[in-house]
């Protein structure tokens, strides 16, 4: 018996040994990671929420740069300081009772509170929340009064955007809102709940530019959240600002024109492509986007049935009228449709390809000048006639529509010039030749933006150079860019003495005669095409159904300045839109002009 149990088979308990060997291996490994993970991975997370039970803190906004006029000293956008009462969710036991309690002092409804706090559920619970802006100093004192009782409630300062002049080149300046969650997890990642950034306008573009560098003050508290000392405090660094291009008499001028219409103003320097005013009516007051809005607030503003959010000069889309004949001339010459010396005769009405089109006058035998002086329509359909479409379309790019302008600020439509291809891809029907003499009045499915035609008529001034418009004043465009249309300067100048006699020698667009300043330009007219909003100016008793135009520039051999206006449903260009860019040139005239010769035939 004793032989055989020296043999007895000990491998089953070797192989159990072997496995709770390795299974305590295993969990020595796993608590060896677990906490090298708590002391090197997740150090920061852990300090960070050690310090957060002892210290506390305070960011120090930077003030936001200020936007000056074109001189510098007229200030369109400041700062003034504010007081918000801030919710950290780590310092309260009671939640609800902490809402209730912050509801009671703040005078607040606390479900929009805790709509608040739940907005930025997902950033650590140390980070303060903004529940309400705008304090007042019994506000400010309730609440510093029992800091020791509610650490959870505390009292922040920060620089407010302040327009001293309201609506003010709203469209232009831009507005500011705060930032949303999903903001903060992607774009802005290095802000803080509650930060305000440019939305829309200069304010968007150059939002790095302004934000400055946020200060930072760390306080040492006590367990219930009350400052014992400051343990760190750096200083905000503000911006140094922007000063912009705008002119404040021009703007000012521009906006009081367009009150109580729809419609936009673009005034701007043809040399440069600085914008000396930038207007569109119906606007809005970008003070009112500094508090919070509630979602019944934000939706009332963007559903309006006014849409004063809408900056139509650079958004807006119109047919252009008989201001793109002004493209027409050009491109006829510049392709040798016509020369200088082509005539065509105006009997009023003309059938072209079995259908009647019709004039506004019957002008006898016409030469371009004369043609653009009385914007004669038969002159241009023979024009568009013998260009084609492709041809039109060609010019129409060549001189900045049916693309972007390059505007420094955000939004910019892009507008619409038709081709054939266009028409079978987006409608799947071919081009007919009756639509190319629609087009050549600026007519038919041709889109634009009163920018677009304002940097067209600067093409013009120029004689054949482009500009890129923008806010910043000391930025220039490049000459001689990819956008450059290459255009003769002798043909541009047969374009520029019909716009002269337009002006100045009895033409439609007489209205904007400046004694002394040679103005030239071009008036247009176009049809409401959409019967959403023929049905909505008819519920207005407006009786004007057409759109009216006005482009222009000044003087003729030294061109300082560029003048486009739209009026929606104003009538006739000449009527309307003219005289309200005779009174844009006469500020520009007597702020500004040097003297220059008379010209002109």
């Amino acid at each position: 018996m004793c032989a055989d149990r020296i043999y007895e088979d000990l491998s089953p308990l070797r192989k159990r040994s072997r496995i709770v060997w390795l299974a305590i291996e295993i969990a020595f490994a796993g608590l060896v990671f677990f906490y090298w993970k708590i002391q090197v991975l997740d150090y920061r997370k852990y300090w960070a929420q050690a310090e957060a039970n002892r210290t506390r803190e305070i960011a120090l906004p930077a003030p936001r740069g200020v936007l000056t006029d074109r001189t510098g000293k007229i200030l369109l956008a400041d700062n003034r300081a504010s007081f918000k009462a801030s919710f950290i969710r780590e310092n309260t036991k009671d939640f609800e009772g902490s809402i209730r309690e912050a509801g009671r002092l703040l005078d607040l409804d606390p479900a929009i509170i805790r709509e608040r706090i739940e907005k930025y559920r997902s950033l650590p619970a140390f980070r303060s929340i903004v529940v309400k802006d705008e304090l007042s100093l019994k506000e400010v004192t309730l609440i510093e009064a029992r800091r020791g009782e509610r650490p959870e409630l505390i009292v922040e300062t920060e620089p407010k955007r302040l327009y001293p002049f309201g609506a003010f080149a709203a469209h232009a300046l831009g507005y500011l809102q705060e930032l949303t969650p999903d903001e903060l997890r992607t774009i802005y990642k290095g802000r803080r709940a509650g930060d305000m950034v440019g939305k829309s306008g200069v304010e968007a573009t150059y939002e790095n530019d302004l934000v400055g560098r946020e200060g930072q003050l760390v306080e040492v508290v006590d367990s219930i959240g009350r400052k014992r000392s400051e343990r760190e405090n750096v200083e905000p660094k503000p911006s140094p600002g922007l000063r912009l291009t705008l002119d404040f008499d021009l703007q000012a001028k521009a906006q009081d024109l367009l009150k109580g219409k729809e419609g936009a103003v673009v005034v701007l320097s043809p040399q440069t492509g600085e914008i000396l005013a930038l207007a569109s009516s119906p606007t809005f007051d970008p003070n009112k986007f500094i508090n919070r809005f509630t979602p019944e607030e934000w939706v009332g503003l963007i559903a309006s049935p006014d849409k004063p959010l809408l900056n139509r000069a650079v958004q807006g889309l119109y047919s252009p009228g008989s201001t793109f004949k002004i493209v027409m001339a050009t491109g006829g010459l510049e392709s040798g449709a016509i020369t200088a010396a082509t005539s065509f005769f105006c009997g009023g009405k003309i059938e072209i390809y079995g259908h009647e089109f019709s004039c506004m006058g019957s002008h006898g035998a016409l030469t371009l000048p004369d043609a653009i002086r009385f914007s004669c329509n038969i002159f241009f359909y023979n024009v568009g006639r013998r260009m084609g479409i492709e041809t039109i379309a060609d010019y129409a790019r060549r001189m900045g529509l049916g693309r972007k302008t390059g505007i420094d600020i955000p939004g910019e439509a892009t507008g619409l010039v038709p081709t054939p291809e266009w028409k079978k891809k987006t409608q799947k029907a071919v081009w007919f030749p009756g639509e190319t003499i629609s087009v050549a009045i600026g007519q038919g499915p041709l889109q634009v933006t009163p920018l677009q035609i304002a940097a067209v008529t600067a093409v013009v001034a120029n004689r054949g150079r482009a500009i890129i418009p923008h806010f910043l004043a000391g930025e220039t465009a490049p000459a001689g860019t990819d956008a450059d249309p290459g255009l003769s300067a002798a043909n541009v100048e047969q374009v520029v003495e019909g716009m002269w006699r337009s002006v100045n020698a009895g033409g439609s667009g007489q209205g904007a005669q400046v004694q002394g300043f040679e103005v030239c330009g071009k008036t247009g007219s176009t049809q409401t095409m959409s019967r959403e909003q023929a049905d909505r100016i008819s519920a207005q008793s407006k009786q004007r159904k057409t759109h009216s135009w006005f482009t222009g520039f000044a003087p003729r051999n030294d061109p300082q300045i560029v003048v486009s206006v739209l009026i929606e449903f104003g009538g006739l260009g000449g009527a309307t839109a003219a005289p309200v860019a005779k009174e844009l040139f006469g500020i520009y005239k007597d702020k500004y002009a040097r003297s220059h010769p008379s010209a002109g035939n």
